[in-house]
């Protein structure tokens, strides 16, 4: 694929073949519209099967999705099936049939989940976003009896996001899918997600020194304009105590001095409890 040309997702072209084809409940699929190095535009069908059971009607399905979106758009299309169920043999790759000499048939590649248990290092290695939904997905299912299994590998994963360094919105996206696959016990939950915002408070492996200097200088400049806003003119040398204060380790000192700065009755009574040095910072609650 040339991938320096995009990508565009056919969703209203499948919703179509799909309502037509009235081959029962409806899968996650996505029709894409992709182009070959030799700027041919050609279209890809990915299949998900994330069912646990068998489904003797999958290869016959992948036919019909193959030869409607054919015959309707006049597309060649590549059909690829991911399964995410828990059979070992259950490897459809062909659907055909045969009538009187005369016979149709579909061969497509099929990815299955299951297999990349055997190659757990490898996914854990990956900088792909997907690895990490893999994980979850096989992770998933090994602990569908045990919650607090379960639990462990989704802070896990968690925190595999964040040292991955993804950015922000992205980690977000994955943490609602993860939340969608991985669902648990709702006290469990509420665990996980204390787990989770008291790591978001601690320094993100991924932010570079430069960053994190950055990130110590604007919180001193909100610290600054929130007593600014509050008491007017901020005195000098007061200012440059608070330009002295944090370390590139932790920034939770700074936080809870912006807190306070919120609510304090004075400059002077902020003046007396700003720290001596940057080390008492790692000591704020």
């Amino acid at each position: 694929m040339d991938w320096g040309r995009g990508y565009e997702f056919l969703e209203q072209e499948l919703l179509q073949i799909v309502g037509e084809a009235e081959i029962g409940k409806r899968f996650v699929d996505k029709l894409v519209k992709v182009w070959k190095q030799n700027g041919e535009e050609t279209w890809v069908l990915i299949h998900i099967e994330i069912q646990s059971q068998v489904d003797k009607e999958f290869a016959k399905r992948m036919y019909t999705y193959n030869y409607r979106i054919f015959d309707r758009y006049g597309k060649q299309v590549a059909s690829f099936a991911v399964l995410g169920d828990t059979q070992e043999s259950w490897r459809p790759k062909e659907y055909s049939y045969e009538l009187w000499g005369s016979r149709a048939s579909l061969q497509f590649p099929v990815i299955k989940l299951l297999d990349y248990e055997a190659n757990w290092n490898q996914l854990e290695a990956s900088e792909n976003p997907f690895a990490v939904i893999v994980m979850a997905h096989l992770r998933t299912q090994a602990s569908s009896q045990n919650p607090e299994a379960r639990l462990q590998w989704k802070l896990g994963l968690i925190r595999r996001l964040y040292q991955k360094g993804y950015t922000r919105d992205k980690i977000i996206k994955l943490i609602q899918l993860l939340d969608w696959m991985m669902t648990l016990p709702k006290e469990l939950e509420i665990a996980c997600n204390k787990e989770i915002r008291q790591y978001e408070e601690q320094p993100m492996p991924y932010i570079t020194t430069f960053e994190r200097f950055g990130m110590l200088e604007n919180q001193r400049e909100n610290i600054i304009e929130v007593l600014e806003v509050r008491f007017g003119e901020v005195p000098a040398d007061l200012i440059a105590q608070i330009n002295e204060l944090g370390d590139i380790e932790d920034m939770s000192g700074l936080k809870q001095l912006h807190k306070q700065a919120v609510t304090i009755n004075s400059l002077e009574e902020f003046g007396q409890i700003l720290p001596k040095s940057s080390s008492f910072l790692k000591q704020q609650p």
